[in-house]
């Protein structure tokens, strides 16, 4: 829904957009799964060994979402991806230590899908940068990032929050001898 709501506003330039994060984003996946980097035992069509329908779904949107509303300049937009990024590597963590959807293999851990998740959207906001033009972007206004404005909470409270569960998440891993 969130998806065809950005796409309505400009199909050519975001349908392509769409269209090159859904196979990027799988193409990438299906590549850390070939080489032995994480898997998905439990997945909806496992001929392909990756979950395609969310990563086309939620990754696109995620890509859509974050060039719709991406501020102008570097250090805002550094901010605003910073929410993004955390979301979603929270609920990548809370699926991988919850349920048995994903599982990290072959040397890799957070660090690195938290890595990943960085350089795919920093990627994506260069190409939707070409791809997308201004008129139809609504960028969030850098007003909106200072002291006392809502998206300046956002940011602070998204980071404290990943940093308390990333700590509990730490403390639950000691072994007490």
């Amino acid at each position: 829904m969130g998806s065809y709501l950005i796409l309505r506003t400009n199909w050519k330039s975001y349908g392509l957009l769409y269209f090159i994060a859904s196979l990027l984003g799988n193409i990438v996946c299906y590549l850390f799964v070939h080489f032995g980097f994480y898997s998905f035992p439990y997945i909806f069509l496992p001929i392909a060994k990756i979950p395609l329908v969310a990563i086309t779904t939620a990754f696109s949107f995620y890509v859509l979402l974050g060039i719709r509303f991406s501020p102008k300049s570097w250090p805002y937009k550094i901010a605003f991806y910073g929410v993004i990024i955390n979301i979603g590597m929270t609920l990548e963590t809370i699926l991988k230590n919850t349920t048995r959807l994903i599982e990290y293999n072959f040397e890799w851990d957070f660090w690195d899908s938290y890595t990943s998740w960085w350089a795919f959207f920093i990627l994506m906001e260069w190409l939707g940068g070409k791809i997308v033009p201004d008129s139809s972007r609504k960028p969030l206004a850098e007003n909106s990032f200072r002291f006392g404005n809502w998206f300046f909470f956002v940011v602070h409270f998204t980071a404290i929050v990943t940093l308390l569960l990333a700590g509990y998440y730490l403390g639950t891993l000691q072994k007490i001898d």
